[in-house]
């Protein structure tokens, strides 16, 4: 159980920090109304995601028998992950030159990530399989993996707001580039994670 603790605890972080709408979202609300409406923004995966997850369950409930199904999905999460890994060596420019002007709300939060593809194809290609294959040691497995995923995702960036809000010079580009580096190591090795999985379950790699 601890493995899909800490699996839900690495993607969470790592989600939580990747560059993206949601997360410019967040820093731009920090430092034109202040920490509460960073942390406003930051909240928004909790009221967008529960459908997207339910309908990825719902799909993967009923193709958990089929460990081909399963195998090729596990590879695609595999690439998706390895994706995000490599992109985070990468980072954009600073944060504070990408805010825009408007001011923003929960509203606005709700709705820039329910239109990203992120969640999307997070849920589709990674998420829904590690709790589907979670779901055949115990309820709570899946729940830790979850708990965690979102805890840290939110969490994350609660933080960055605090940090924001509190002082604009904090957060600087080069503390940036190391999170964002020593999160691309980590989502490498658990790609590696996910393809050997894959390969396992299509019968390529047997142990």
């Amino acid at each position: 159980m601890l493995y899909y603790l800490t699996i839900g605890v690495l993607l969470g972080v790592a989600a939580g920090f990747s560059p993206g709408p949601l997360l410019a979202l967040v820093v731009s609300e920090s430092l034109e109304h202040g920490i509460g409406a960073g942390v406003k923004v930051a909240l928004a995966p909790l009221v967008t995601d529960l459908p997207i997850i339910m309908i990825t369950l719902l799909i993967f409930t009923q193709l958990a028998d089929i460990d081909h199904i399963l195998g090729i999905i596990s590879l695609l999460g595999g690439c998706y992950v390895l994706y995000m890994g490599v992109d985070s060596f990468r980072p954009k420019q600073h944060l504070y030159n990408r805010l825009e002007t408007k001011p923003k709300s929960l509203t606005k939060g709700v709705l820039t990530n329910a239109l990203s593809p992120h969640p999307y194809m997070f849920w589709l290609s990674v998420g829904a399989p590690i709790v589907v294959t979670s779901l055949s040691l115990n309820i709570i497995a899946p729940l830790l993996f979850v708990g965690g995923f979102y805890f840290f995702l939110v969490g994350a960036k609660v933080l960055l707001a605090a940090l924001v809000g509190k002082s604009k010079s904090f957060l600087t580009d080069e503390v940036y580039k190391y999170i964002m580096k020593f999160l691309g190591i980590a989502l490498v090795v658990f790609s590696a994670i996910l393809f050997l999985d894959g390969l396992k379950l299509l019968g390529v790699f047997i142990t």
